[in-house]
């Protein structure tokens, strides 16, 4: 799905419902889906501080990063958040309290300046359309010496599944990413005094065609606009095209990891 950096208000309300329904329904079998967000999101581990008050974990989706969280940090108010519903009922179901649970966007946060000294998100912001907003939001809730960690995807990612698709158009279902200079000069903007954004390339194998699929489908992350529809034949084009990528691991999956390490 091409998503411009703004939206008018109402459209960008339609788009939010979108995304919280599509998370929603993805809900139930997301962590048996999400592979590959779990792989990366171990890369954020590594850039942790040593103590933390209170912990935002931004997009926690079914809330294990936010448990993680919670048992790196025992003393730590740890505040799972997301934009779907289904997810945090997810969350709690298998996390019963181990954080609190806020349904929220992450361009007007529900949290009081200054509140958190840690912020943790991986692979969330990337469904953002207003990348300034957000990181404004995060300065403005982050306390003086605070940390942010976000795992986002830049351009380049998912292009063999673009190349699959022979009628690939902005709308057909794929995200348009922002490069590592936009979330360098946004995170500049918002008044954050330390910067540092790097890329990496992560390729993930699958067996066939429809767990590709799986793999993006069923952790939410498609949701076409209202009458975008694929028929059989469609589908039978694009895994055709997908067969001919195959390599001896399995059909691949590349996402281009940008990965931001932000201090107020």
């Amino acid at each position: 799905m091409s998503m411009p950096a703004l939206l008018p208000i109402q459209e960008y309300r339609d788009w939010r419902r979108r995304v919280a329904r599509a998370f929603s329904r993805a809900a139930p079998r997301y962590a048996q889906l999400a592979t590959a967000q779990e792989a990366m999101g171990e890369g954020l581990w590594q850039h942790l501080p040593i103590k933390a008050r209170t912990i935002l974990d931004l997009g926690c989706g079914p809330g294990d990063w936010s448990a993680h969280l919670a048992a790196r940090y025992p003393d730590a108010c740890v505040l799972g958040l997301d934009l779907a519903p289904g997810m945090l009922r997810e969350a709690r179901r298998r996390h019963g309290q181990a954080a609190q649970w806020l349904c929220g966007d992450a361009g007007a946060l529900p949290l009081a300046a200054n509140e958190a000294d840690l912020v943790f998100s991986n692979l969330a912001i990337q469904w953002c359309p207003d990348l300034d907003g957000v990181m404004r939001e995060l300065h403005r809730v982050l306390r003086p010496g605070g940390r942010v960690l976000i795992n986002t995807l830049g351009p380049g990612t998912l292009f063999e599944v673009a190349q699959a698709w022979s009628r690939f158009t902005p709308g057909s279902g794929l995200l348009g990413f922002k490069d590592t200079d936009c979330h360098r000069v946004s995170a500049r903007l918002a008044g954050f005094h330390h910067v540092q954004v790097t890329a990496q390339i992560e390729r993930f194998f699958y067996p066939d065609f429809n767990a590709v699929m799986a793999s993006i489908k069923g952790v939410g992350a498609q949701t076409a606009r209202p009458g975008a529809r694929l028929n059989r034949e469609d589908l039978k084009r694009a895994e055709q095209r997908y067969e001919k990528l195959r390599e001896s691991a399995g059909l691949p999956v590349s996402y281009r990891r940008l990965t931001l390490v932000l201090e107020r």
